[in-house]
Formats: structure tokens, C-alpha cells, sequence
């Protein structure tokens, strides 16, 4: 699989995965089985919704305005913290799994969810949830929100946009301003934050963006331990 560019037999670039995923999703499965080499390289596009390729005399630009979404293992054996103990992993050997998602990129993720095993039991009694449809007219209705009110969506928010129309209140704004040092988290983080909060507060038609809607965000953004 070419995710950045593939070259043809004449040596002329042609768009690879993450720009025939343009306005779509990427999905990369067992992420730290890629190359990180390979990794690093999709954080331009992330924040730009571009890839720039240059080949000995040819150079070429390339769409790749795509959500990316990734799936791991908690450890190389898959059991870290599963309560049955299979896992025989060491600390040193989950740090260097782990450590193959450098900070930065992790830092560009805005949901970082753990899914943890269910038992039999679980599975067998769980209660219904909400249809695909009714949770499909949410998120359309907020991304007509989104679009009404300032042109663009959540995630098309930068600079002075973002900071109109990301707006909290008091409470909101004294919980952010708590957790940028204590969770050391970056500038690219806090305004993240901020757009998954708006994003939240759209769902639940909120005006304003409230403490809830961050503190859910925050938790929304819980940083795997062991990038670097």
C-alpha cells in the first residue's frame, strides 16, 4: 500500500491513499506496524489537507483533507490490562509499542478511546442503543449548525474564526485554562480541545460552549503514555 505517492513506470507521481481518502476517511489498522518514518510524514497533511512530493525533478501537490482514523493494540500481545493476566509483555516492551506513535502525531488526534474486552455476560446484556439513524440526524443537524453560523465546520476553525465562534463560559474557560498545565498539554491541544467542545455543545444545541463540554472533550483526549 503506497500512502503517500505512487511513481509509474515514466516516473510521474500519482495521488496514493491519503489523497484518494481526500474528504473521506483513512483508516490504518495495527497502527504501530507502520513505519514511523512513514507516520511522521501524515502530520503536514493533517494539519494542512495537503501532500507535497518531490522526486528528483518532478514535485508534486496532492489534495489530502481526510479523518484519519487508527486502531492499536494495548501491548505487542494484545492483553496489556485485560483482567484474565495472558498479557506477558513487559513494562519495557509495552514503552518501545507504544513509543512508536510519536507525540506529535498523537498530539494531531483529537479522540483517543480505549475499548476495553467485554465478557460473554456483557455482550449478551447489553442494552439496546440509538439506532444509526437517529444518531446520524444529530450529527447532520449540528454539522448544519456548524455551517449556518459560521461557513465552515468545527475542524475548518483557525485563529481569530476559531476563537469567535469557539466562545465559552466562565466555568469552561477556567477548567481549559487548569488543564493546559497540569496535563502539559500544547497550544495545538488547547485549541483541539476547543473545537471538540464546540462540536459537543453543537450536539446538544448549546449556545455556548460549558465546563461539561470540555471536561468531556479532555477525556475524549486521553494521551497514550509512551510517545515520544
Amino acid at each position: 500500500m503506497h500512502l503517500f505517492v505512487e511513481i509509474t513506470g515514466g516516473g510521474d507521481p500519482r495521488p496514493g491513499e491519503i489523497s484518494l481518502a481526500h474528504h473521506g476517511v483513512l483508516f490504518l489498522d495495527e497502527l504501530p506496524e507502520f513505519d514511523r518514518k512513514v507516520l511522521e510524514v501524515l502530520r503536514e497533511p493533517m494539519e494542512s489537507g495537503v501532500i507535497h512530493i518531490s522526486r528528483a525533478a518532478r514535485q508534486a501537490s496532492f489534495p489530502a483533507r481526510f479523518q484519519l482514523v487508527a486502531a492499536m493494540n494495548p501491548c505487542p500481545c494484545g492483553y496489556h490490562g485485560h483482567p484474565s493476566g495472558r498479557c506477558q509483555c513487559t513494562p519495557e516492551q509495552v514503552g518501545r509499542y507504544r513509543g512508536k506513535i510519536s507525540g506529535p502525531l498523537l498530539d494531531r488526534i483529537d479522540l483517543q478511546i480505549e475499548v476495553p474486552a467485554l465478557s460473554a455476560a456483557e455482550l449478551q446484556q447489553a442494552a439496546p442503543g440509538e439506532s444509526s439513524a437517529v444518531v446520524r440526524q444529530r450529527v447532520e443537524e449540528a454539522r448544519l449548525r456548524q455551517q449556518q453560523r459560521q461557513g465552515c465546520l468545527n475542524a475548518a476553525l483557525q485563529g481569530a474564526e476559531l476563537e469567535r465562534h469557539c466562545q465559552g463560559d466562565e466555568a469552561a474557560l477556567a477548567l481549559l485554562a487548569e488543564a493546559l498545565p497540569r496535563l502539559g498539554l500544547s497550544a495545538r491541544a488547547y485549541h483541539r480541545i476547543l473545537r471538540v467542545s464546540r462540536t459537543i455543545a453543537d450536539l446538544e444545541q448549546a449556545e455556548r460552549i460549558g465546563r461539561g463540554h470540555v471536561l468531556q472533550a479532555i477525556q475524549l483526549r486521553r494521551m497514550m503514555p509512551g510517545g515520544a
